[in-house]
């Protein structure tokens, strides 16, 4: 069992940053593969990056070049950072994690077993 936690949420103007972290606790919590998602109101959860336990790091396209994931093992910890924020980033954002990524499906929230209670960005214009 893995829990987790995020927080750094929060509002800022456009062009402005952010950093979410999301605490994992649990067995084996350092070796699991982590994603953020996001949902924004009237819409479906979507893929915004992961990285796996090995450190490889993956992006949707609409946040590559802004958004930045990385992760302290030793603290069981994983961040996002987040840069040039726009308003169509509002969204409470998700933390995931699973052991094993089957196919390479990374960006597909079925394949996580754990989610965080989620944290609210806005982003105002």
């Amino acid at each position: 069992q893995v829990q987790l936690v995020e927080s750094g949420g929060g509002l800022v103007q456009a062009g402005g940053s952010l950093s979410l972290s999301c605490a994992a606790s649990g067995r084996t919590a350092s070796s699991n593969n982590m994603g953020w998602f996001r949902q924004a109101p009237g819409k479906e959860r979507e893929f915004v990056s992961a990285i796996t336990s090995d450190g490889s790091t993956y992006y949707a396209d609409s946040v590559k070049g802004r958004f930045t994931i990385s992760r302290d093992n030793a603290k069981n910890t994983v961040y996002l950072q987040m840069n040039s924020l726009k308003p169509e980033d509002t969204a409470v954002y998700y933390c995931a994690a699973t052991r094993y990524i089957f196919g390479g499906s990374y960006y597909a929230s079925r394949q996580y077993d754990y989610w965080g209670q989620g944290t609210q960005v806005t982003v105002s214009s």
